[in-house]
């Protein structure tokens, strides 16, 4: 290391006038290792500067070079990571963090001992040092500052650090003394030997003046030990008056700390007073508050929100030990639970009176309907006008009053709140099951026309009964707030057993042919249905905001737990969700308030699920419309809440729908399956593919921007393959009719259907349609032109023949059975008037195998006049080729073949 100091102080430093006083060997922590040196330098001029400087070897490796440098007074911090351990890591703050790795420990502390050193003689302001070894740190003898000038201290004038620290500035007053002295003696510069005996000369003349001073002041000495005698007595005296002032001070600190445990005492009073002391208003109100007047109940709700902070205010330590306390907690909790009390059973009395008016309505509606001579169609008209379920909005208004009133008890006594939440969905689960069973009849009244005679109601009990007997049982469980429910499940299955005899009877009803029932008949389903749905969409919404507000289920509080399954909410299971310490938590409140909604409307579902087995039962194309219906109103309702109840059940019925949906599609293909042709009379426009046109008509106009068209155009995909594949089996079984026929008409039948539905999924099948028809009518008109001309035919096949066998076509004259005398012979067999009516004859064939409603009678006749003008031309130009000079010409023209065909189509 000591010659790297040399060649670095040689080649580096002493160019710029520099002086190297301390190296280290380091490496960037963390990094690869590449080695560097740290150098503190001062400059040889003043003032003086300190510098650590960064010096690298080249990457050629033959000499240093220096490459980043530090002012000393940039530094901040000097963190040496250790101060008891040996650690060779070290941090230098400048302008930002820089950390090395020393080669070894020593080389780190002789360096930071020298920055210390530094620091120390050069700089204002200091350097910490973190982590260093107190060892490090020596301190540096203080130089009089005010004698030196500003640059010359922070200069170091020659010599190394150690000589540095050894050497001591003369101050002011010795420089001084030391010129004086050398003034009186001559020769005190050029003889410094004879300066120095006589300095010392006179410190000995003075050391001897001192003693006899000193023996010379003996009787000084002994009147002073006699002043100290009297000031011992003096000592004795001040020591009493000392103990009577500490008794005076003792006795004002306990005057003090009476005092001050007075004040605290008074605040510890003042405290339980302003804090546990209840107006005597909010008691009245409590106890005696009018709980049905709005002013009534603002004064209980602000003496309940009153009570309440008492009961939780955060006592101090000791409180709760003080009898006064104690008495004032057990009033508080006395006077919670009488009015818990009070308010369950005010509330319960609401629940049981809205439920009973609201009874009264709905046996007065329903014995309107089995009154012996009502007249039915009045009814019936009454039903079709009143397709509506009642509005529960005045009710939740009322209600709504008591909302903070509910959030007191359910944070006070959840076992209070927790009877209200069940017995509020007893009373409301019958109520609705009631009303909604009703308007459902309806809606199926409507959808058919009719009821089953006889059955109507024919089990319901006396109106005055059964009201009174239903209130009572409802009654008898507001006492009682967890009671069972026994009484009530037993009355609603005797009085909804009616209807669900009425409804079953609805659905006992036969199979309806869709072609008995026109457009106006599904419009009216569609309507029905559609108004079904948006009845019970507000309905659920109003009734699940209302309970969101009313039981405070929107605070993210804890809320009584629940089992995951909807039928468990029946017959006590929230009682069952409660231990004895306080309620459980469910994973939200949202699914409280579903799990609510699903108990109180558990009937909607299953009826849902009844009316659209009905529809279908009705007409099987009904499940397009409920399809499309129930799809929007699942994706309405998603888009408010995925997770809500109207959500949930919308989204299984859907599924019901949706099944229906595909049951209907399977059907149609089953049924091309299996048609039958008659063998009797021709074929005709099959049923299932005039089915098809009236099923694709009635879709596109259903599921016109549906959000459920995809599977609409699944269904068109395997319909339409069905179509196909049943068209080709028909036109093979088919006898009366030639299959060419068949297939030309079928397929032209639903090329015109696909070409004005314009469906785009469809667009592929319709190509493939359009190019059956064209086959097959090419098909069968040349398979028809063959007969009237047959000899033509066959002879002009035979020439054709003998060419492809390599005769040359001036050649086949001179075949015998193709000569020109044969030809003649054939061509007379053919003239005008047998050509007439032969084509007369394939008029009146084709006119046979076509049939009426597809009119292509016409458009076959016009291609095989076509097709024989081309035969024709055909005929006439191998004539030419192979009959050259010959003169032989067909007996009929051109002309006459159109003459012939337009005569023909006129005359029929």
């Amino acid at each position: 290391m000591t010659a790297i100091k040399h060649a670095l102080q040689r080649d580096i430093f002493t160019p710029n006038d520099e002086r190297l006083l301390s190296i280290v060997n380091v490496c960037k922590a963390g990094k690869k290792k590449r080695n560097c040196f740290l150098c503190a330098t001062v400059t040889t001029e003043r003032p003086v500067q300190v510098n650590v400087v960064k010096v690298k070897k080249s990457d050629k490796g033959d000499f240093y070079k220096r490459q980043t440098a530090w002012a000393l007074r940039d530094l901040a911090v000097v963190d040496a990571k250790d101060a008891v351990k040996e650690n060779p890591e070290f941090d230098l703050h400048f302008d930002k963090v820089y950390k090395w790795v020393a080669s070894s420990t020593a080389e780190k502390n002789t360096f930071i001992s020298c920055i210390w050193k530094l620091n120390q003689r050069y700089l204002r302001k200091k350097i910490d040092f973190i982590n260093v070894s107190s060892q490090l740190l020596e301190e540096l003898p203080k130089v009089a500052e005010e004698s030196v000038p500003s640059g010359e201290n922070q200069s170091v004038a020659g010599g190394d650090e150690e000589a540095v620290d050894e050497y001591q500035e003369l101050n002011a007053r010795e420089e001084q003394d030391i010129e004086i002295m050398m003034e009186g003696c001559e020769y005190a510069i050029s003889n410094a030997e004879a300066f120095a005996e006589k300095l010392s000369r006179e410190l000995q003349v003075l050391d001897g003046a001192n003693i006899q001073s000193i023996m010379a002041s003996e009787k000084q000495v002994n009147i002073l030990m006699k002043l100290l005698d009297e000031l011992s007595s003096y000592e004795e005296m001040l020591q009493s008056v000392k103990e009577q002032m500490d008794q005076i001070s003792e006795s004002n600190h306990l005057i003090h700390l009476s005092n001050t445990n007075n004040v605290k005492l008074l605040s510890e009073i003042e405290f339980l007073v302003n804090h546990m002391d209840l107006a005597k208003g909010h008691i009245k109100a409590l106890q005696e508050g009018d709980l049905t007047s709005s002013r009534g109940i603002e004064a209980c709700t602000n003496a309940a929100d009153a009570l309440l902070q008492c009961m939780n205010v955060a006592l101090r330590p000791g409180h709760d030990m003080l009898h006064a306390v104690k008495e004032q907690q057990q009033r508080f909790s006395d006077l919670r639970e009488q009015f818990a009390r009070r308010l369950a059973s005010h509330l319960n009395s609401v629940f049981v009176q809205q439920f009973t008016q609201t009874l009264l309505q709905l046996y007065n509606r329903s014995y309107s309907l089995s009154v012996p001579g009502h007249d039915q169609s009045s009814t019936l008209a009454q039903h079709s006008v009143e397709l509506t379920l009642p509005n529960h909005h005045p009710f939740h208004r009322d209600l709504l009053r008591y909302a903070k009133l509910m959030e007191w008890l359910k944070n006070t006594d959840y076992g209070k709140y927790e009877g209200l939440t069940k017995n509020y969905m007893d009373y409301l689960s019958r109520l609705y099951e009631r009303e909604i069973k009703d308007f459902f009849e309806v809606a199926k009244i409507k959808m058919t026309g009719t009821t089953k005679e006889g059955k109507k109601f024919a089990t319901l009990p006396r109106k005055e009964s059964a009201v009174k007997q239903e209130t009572e049982s409802l009654h008898g469980s507001s006492g009682k707030l967890t009671g069972s429910t026994s009484s009530l499940n037993k009355l609603s299955v005797q009085s909804s057993g009616s209807r669900r005899s009425q409804s079953s009877s609805l659905l006992d009803m036969g199979n309806m042919s869709a072609s008995d029932l026109d457009v106006a008949d599904r419009t009216k389903f569609d309507k029905i249905f559609e108004q079904v749905l948006s009845e019970l969409e507000p309905l659920c919404l109003a009734e699940q905001d209302f309970i969101s507000k009313f039981f405070k289920l929107q605070q993210h509080q804890s809320i009584p737990g629940t089992t995951n399954e909807a039928e468990e909410m029946d017959g006590g299971s929230l009682s069952r969700s409660y231990t004895s310490g306080g309620p459980q938590t469910v994973s939200s409140e949202k699914d409280m308030i579903r799990q609510m909604m699903t108990k109180i409307f558990r009937c909607i579902e299953p009826e849902l699920n009844n009316l659209i087995a009905l529809g279908d039962k009705i007409d099987s194309f009904n499940s397009l419309y409920m399809l499309v219906k129930m799809s929007h109103h699942v994706w309405t309702a998603q888009n408010v809440d995925p997770a809500s109840f109207l959500s949930t059940t919308l989204g299984n019925v859907l599924v019901t729908v949706k099944r229906n949906f595909d049951k209907c599609i399977s059907n149609q293909m089953k049924q091309m399956d299996e048609v039958k042709i008659s063998k009797k009379s021709k074929v005709g426009i099959l049923p299932f593919v005039a089915e098809f046109e009236e099923f694709a008509g009635l879709a596109e106009s259903i599921f016109k921007n549906a959000e459920r068209r995809g599977d609409l155009d699944k269904a068109y995909i395997k319909l339409i393959r069905a179509v196909f594949v049943s068209v080709e089996k028909v036109a093979n079984e088919s006898q009366k009719t030639p299959r060419d026929v068949v297939m030309m008409e079928n397929f032209h039948h639903i090329f015109a259907t696909l070409s004005r539905l314009k469906i785009s999924c469809l667009e592929s099948e319709k190509k493939e349609a359009k190019q059956k028809y064209t086959d097959h009518l090419q098909s069968y008109v040349i398979y028809s032109l063959g007969q009237p001309l047959e000899k033509l035919n066959h002879f002009f096949e035979g020439v054709e023949a003998r060419v492809a066998q390599g005769i040359r076509e001036e050649e086949v004259s001179y075949q015998l059975a193709f000569n020109k005398q044969e030809l003649r012979k054939v061509i007379k067999e053919y003239p005008g008037k047998e050509v007439k009516k032969g084509l007369d004859n394939l008029y009146k064939k084709v006119d046979k195998h076509l049939c009426e409603e597809e009119n292509l009678l016409q458009v076959v006749w016009h291609s095989m006049q076509d097709e024989f003008i081309r035969q024709y031309k055909h005929f006439e130009g191998l004539i030419a080729r192979c009959y050259p000079g010959s003169g032989i010409t067909m007996e009929f023209t051109i002309q006459d073949i159109l003459d012939y065909c337009s005569s023909i189509a006129q005359s029929h």
